[in-house]
């Protein structure tokens, strides 16, 4: 059956050369749409397979706003723009497309950027469904003789790699005489969680019982699922509520609240919190909703339960599995730190390490992403395979089709004998290709057959050799800036984008940096054969103030050292100058030339900005947001934050 193809393009001419390449390629064309309108009706009438997306359409409206109604069809879609400016491919990638093409393109552009992302989308429908089952599975395990609390705890850890957050709660709606009965856990570390009660909500808050159950009047009870955001709550900031409390408790950001319907008619409530803004979507609505059946059933227990048989320990007291002690992943035993953004990176990892999608690992130098790539090995059913690590960036570009592809005897002048690759060699397992966006254009051509055809050719060789390899790949490039400059291909990069997890850097984490020091101090001291006293006070205030460029792989050197020049009866002292980063320490830059002069505007700007970003808690639109304060449109205040690099932690303090 051949693939239907919607094209979405306001330039007739080239919606109508489209639609003649694409009925030669074997497509059949279901429409043409020159506006976001059109595209719906379309969409309505016959439901296409892909669309073909031009992000600038007739109308106020754009192919943006088209791409978010594809997402909630769930069809895959390919922009089309007439320019790869990083601003707009920053802009697509909200979106998550499954392909883009910049204008003008080869046809055979067009076929390849098909084929890839129907890849994708039949790959993501696969890692979908088997997700479903998955968690489907492991909820209808939970149940038995245990309590409330307990059954509760092991529903957390179950969908907590599926849908984050950093607190969960559930209980009965609406609320009766003010009472307060709803179970929570605030994750406090990958497999971690704080029980939070009535009596810890309230020691936590310091609240009267009196003022909690005033809040619990006047929170609103839905009926259907809903997402909020910070803008959102603001909107009622005036009115007390369990949300706008828990929100502000625990520096939350976001929250999804999926009710349920208990056979006697009762609404129990599923509420996600998460410290990140734009953490939920209807993705995760949509997956909630195929576990209905085993989410009412699991709350009509726990409606019905009690908590008699709980044990005093996680009572009181928090539930704690080490990483590497018993925890879900000991793949992580040597991932350190408990804070949201990297457990949200761990969460992802766990997600998609059982597939055999290819991983694109993310992030500046020194954040780990080496060890990243190890865990996913390690935990996908390829672990008793092979693992080949190759750095791109460290092999001369001469040499480096030879080494992942392997020659011939006599394929060059040195080559002595026959000699696999690493891709060969890692056959049956995962090859990891660090720094990727070092690789030259043509080097970017043979990565990218590999990954289509899943078939090599030696240097020098005339056959092609079959291999079953998981790829997962590292940068700390910007590739979609890479990609507008021409530097790293398009088609490349979506085809590794499959699933892209992000390492923060260090200085993003800095309630991690304490845990990290201490583990790198008991490791040299170890090695030295020296006792570990511990780490002055001085030396943490230093770490904690300076921003660690190198990330973890720099304090990991400033920890070596200060084991090395320790005497072995007294604690860790720093052993050379981190300067302090801070604003106020900042030295002015020179001022030169014109681009100088330039520079500083940018600075004096975006540090206004920031400042008015303040005095607005945040808000960019609406009544007292920042837009209005500065009289422009909130989109070009927007543009101008993603200019300027200005990030919500700049201007809110969302906590560690």
């Amino acid at each position: 059956m051949n693939k239907k193809v919607l094209i979405v393009e306001d330039e007739f001419i080239v919606a109508n050369n489209l639609r003649q390449v694409l009925q030669r390629f074997g497509y059949e064309v279901s429409g043409i749409a020159a506006s976001a309108s059109e595209a719906e009706e379309n969409l309505q009438e016959n439901k296409p397979d892909i669309v073909l997306l031009d992000i600038r359409l007739q109308g106020e409206r754009t192919g943006i706003d088209v791409a978010k109604k594809l997402n909630e069809e769930g069809i895959a879609f390919i922009y089309l723009s007439a320019n790869s400016s990083q601003k707009v491919l920053e802009e697509a990638k909200t979106t998550d497309p499954y392909g883009f093409l910049v204008k003008p393109f080869r046809k055979k552009d067009l076929r390849v950027m098909l084929d890839i992302a129907w890849y994708r989308y039949i790959h993501s429908l696969e890692t979908k469904n088997n997700r479903e089952n998955i968690l489907q599975k492991q909820l209808r395990k939970i149940g038995g003789h245990w309590d409330i609390r307990q059954m509760f705890l092991e529903i957390t850890r179950v969908i907590q790699s599926y849908i984050p957050f950093d607190l969960i709660t559930t209980g009965q709606r609406p609320f009766k005489n003010g009472q307060f009965n709803d179970n929570g856990y605030l994750r406090i570390g990958f497999d971690e969680y704080q029980f939070i009660g009535e009596d810890e909500l309230l020691a936590i808050t310091n609240m009267k019982k009196t003022a909690l159950a005033v809040i619990l009047e006047n929170t609103i009870t839905k009926e259907n699922s809903f997402i909020y955001h910070t803008d959102t709550v603001q909107e009622r900031m005036d009115v007390p509520s369990l949300q706008k409390t828990l929100t502000e408790t625990f520096k939350l950001q976001s929250f999804l609240v999926f009710p349920v319907v208990l056979n006697n008619g009762q609404s129990f409530h599923y509420t996600f919190y998460s410290r990140q803004r734009d953490t939920y979507t209807n993705s995760h609505i949509m997956l909630l909703n195929s576990l209905t059946a085993q989410l009412v059933e699991l709350a009509s227990k726990m409606a019905h339960g009690n908590n008699q048989d709980f044990s005093t320990e996680n009572l009181t007291g928090s539930y704690k599995k080490p990483i590497g002690e018993g925890s879900n992943h000991p793949e992580f035993k040597n991932i350190i730190g408990n804070h949201h953004t990297l457990l949200a990176a761990l969460d992802l990892t766990a997600q998609v390490a059982p597939y055999n999608t290819s991983v694109l690992i993310l992030g500046e130098s020194g954040t780990g992403k080496e060890k990243l790539a190890q865990s996913i090995h390690l935990l996908s059913p390829r672990k008793n395979g092979p693992y080949a690590k190759v750095s791109c960036a460290a092999i001369p570009a001469t040499l480096i089709e030879s080494e992942l592809f392997g020659h011939e005897k006599g394929a060059f002048t040195g080559a002595t004998e026959k000699r696999k690759g690493r891709i060969e060699q890692a056959d049956g397992g995962t090859i990891f290709l660090d720094e990727i966006g070092e690789l030259l254009p043509e080097m970017q051509v043979k990565i990218l057959r590999f990954l289509q055809e899943k078939e090599i050719q030696s240097l020098g060789g005339n056959s092609v050799i079959k291999v079953n390899v998981r790829i997962i790949a590292a940068t700390n490039r910007n590739l979609e800036k890479e990609v507008a400059e021409g530097n790293f291909r398009l088609d490349l990069y979506y085809r590794l984008n499959v699933f892209p997890v992000t390492l923060p850097p260090l200085r993003e984490r800095r309630s991690d940096i304490e845990a990290l020091a201490i583990f790198f101090g008991k490791k040299y001291c170890g090695e030295c054969n020296k006792p570990f006293i511990g780490i002055s006070g001085d030396m943490l205030e230093a770490m904690m103030a300076y921003e660690w460029p190198g990330n973890i792989r720099e304090l990991e050197n400033v920890l070596e050292q200060s084991v090395v020049l320790n005497d072995g009866k007294s604690k860790l002292e720093l052993k050379r100058v981190l300067p302090r980063q801070s604003k106020e320490m900042t030295t002015k830059p020179p001022v030169n030339t014109l681009e100088d002069v330039r520079n500083i505007q940018r600075e004096t700007e975006r540090e206004y900005i920031i400042s008015i970003l303040k005095k607005a808690n945040g808000r960019v639109r609406g009544v007292n947001g920042a837009a209005e304060m500065l009289n422009m449109k909130p989109s070009t205040l927007e543009s101008k934050m993603s200019r300027l690099n200005i990030k919500r932690e700049h201007f809110i303090n969302i906590g560690d």
